[in-house]
């Protein structure tokens, strides 16, 4: 009954008896938008500025997108508290994308934090993540190294500093980090093992043992450390909870190959597939196992798929390109090296791929799409009609193929083919806009005299003949 009687007096402008009653009904209901709008509303028109950002404030805290709680909060603050303003307003910017207007408005917002400590390290940490986000490392690094020079951090700020080094493979940088993070009171299992995890990616495993006390972190560091038949005892031994662990199966998988059981290992690497599907990992550790069988052609594949999935498409292209020079006949790998190609701006080079692949399947539909498309880019109509038609004929009740064709016999001047292809597009089409804009098309080629219908090679001959007159 709160509700109707709170919608009631709103709609009688009974403001102050609305809000009561909309509180009343907030109370059973705390997490109701609608109920958090109105209240927020309503406390603006009684000029209850407090009480208006703590409920936009609210509806950020379950709806962290919502654009009127911005909105309203940005209004609020505008004139009252510039930090906030700026913060709200620079979120909101983040939000929606506009990642360069939220790093102007967050360094704004930290000339207006002052001297409080809260406000500047939560700030910088904003301003850090979004210059990663925008892949200005070097900036994001420099907000870090601010931040920790102050007190009353927490673990996960020196966590994600060192995560930076890491990703960019300056380990001592990121063992700095964290050796700094201990020294300041941060002596945790989560330290430990960061610290851990980055002497075995540098290389010093023996390092490493020191300061883990995982199990398959232990067991790994054995098996660079070339104690390899301790660690597959060890790793036996674990108690099931850990045989549910992706980490397991690539254990697995680096002893196998250590021992050069090659199929095992490629087995264990498959298991790991279906626990992390279509991790960079598992490319890289199949390549690695087919470089140690000579096996080339599966190398070359896989890491080309790694470097894929790490955004190296210059490398992936060259293992790609490796590839295909041992073995010519793959056509998901040509496929997946002309859609690379294409994507590096490599258009023609990926034409040719294209063309292999409509050699040895005459009707794959999609590489005479991929074909037809690149002649008409060309202004190459000519070969863009052949590509058409042999697209229509792999797939004669394609509509778009049809559609396409008609329009390519008119770029040709080829009247009577344009016609016949429209006609059977009109016998197919279910849609009545597609339709109407087909008939009028045939209408319209119909009603032309056969001296508008020249054929292209017509039109040619008379241009070479008035070039070669005027030679003459």
């Amino acid at each position: 009954m709160s509700l109707q009687l709170a919608e009631q007096f709103e709609a009688n402008e009974q403001y102050e008896q609305a809000y009561e009653e909309y509180k009343k009904e907030h109370e059973q209901n705390p997490n109701d938008l609608g109920i958090l709008e109105r209240l927020g509303h309503l406390s603006l028109i009684l000029e209850k500025t407090d009480e208006a950002a703590f409920y936009y404030y609210e509806i950020l805290k379950r709806d962290v997108t919502n654009p009127l709680a911005y909105d309203q909060l940005i209004s609020i603050y505008e004139n009252t508290d510039k930090y906030k303003y700026y913060i709200y307003r620079g979120n909101k910017n983040s939000i929606e994308g506009k990642l360069d207007f939220a790093i102007n408005d967050f360094k704004k917002a930290l000339a207006q934090a002052g001297d409080d400590e809260t406000q500047i390290v939560m700030t910088r940490l904003t301003l850090a993540n979004l210059y990663r986000q925008t892949g200005n490392i070097p900036k994001a690094i420099d907000e870090f190294n601010l931040i920790i020079e102050h007190d009353n951090l927490n673990e996960d700020i020196f966590l994600q500093f060192a995560d930076i080094y890491m990703n960019d493979g300056a380990y001592s940088s990121a063992l700095d980090v964290l050796l700094r993070a201990k020294k300041k009171g941060f002596d945790s299992d989560r330290i430990n093992e960061a610290i851990a995890a980055v002497y075995l990616k540098d290389g010093n495993a023996k390092k490493a043992v020191e300061y883990t006390k995982d199990e398959l972190m232990k067991i790994q560091c054995m098996l660079e450390l070339g104690e390899i038949e301790e660690a597959y005892n060890r790793l036996q031994a674990l108690p099931d909870k850990y045989k549910n662990n992706a980490k397991y199966y690539t254990l697995q998988a680096q002893y196998y190959y250590s021992a050069k059981d090659y199929d095992k290992a490629l087995a264990c690497i498959e298991q790991y597939d279906k626990a992390c599907p279509n991790s960079p990992l598992t490319y890289q550790m199949r390549a690695l196992v087919y470089e140690d069988k000579n096996d080339e052609y599966n190398a070359h594949l896989n890491w080309g798929k790694y470097n894929i999935l790490r955004k190296n498409i210059d490398i992936a292209v060259n293992e790609f390109l490796n590839a295909v020079q041992l073995k010519s006949d793959d056509i998901n790998v040509l496929f997946t090296l002309a859609d690379l190609l294409t994507e590096s701006g490599e258009t023609n080079h990926a034409a040719e791929y294209y063309e292999r692949i409509a050699k040895l399947d005459p009707k794959n539909k999609e590489a005479l799409r991929k074909l037809a498309a690149f002649r008409e880019g060309l202004g190459d109509y000519g070969m863009q009609v052949n590509y058409l038609e042999k697209l229509h004929d792999a797939d004669p009740k394609d509509l778009n193929t049809l559609k396409d064709l008609a329009k390519a016999y008119e770029k040709v001047k080829d009247k009577n083919s344009a016609i016949a292809v429209y006609n059977k597009y009109l016998a197919l089409v279910k849609d009545p806009v597609d339709y109407k804009m087909a008939k009028d098309k045939l209408d319209k080629l119909e009603s032309y005299g056969s001296a508008d219908a020249e054929d292209s090679a017509g039109l040619i001959d008379k241009i070479m003949g008035f070039f070669n007159k005027t030679k003459m």
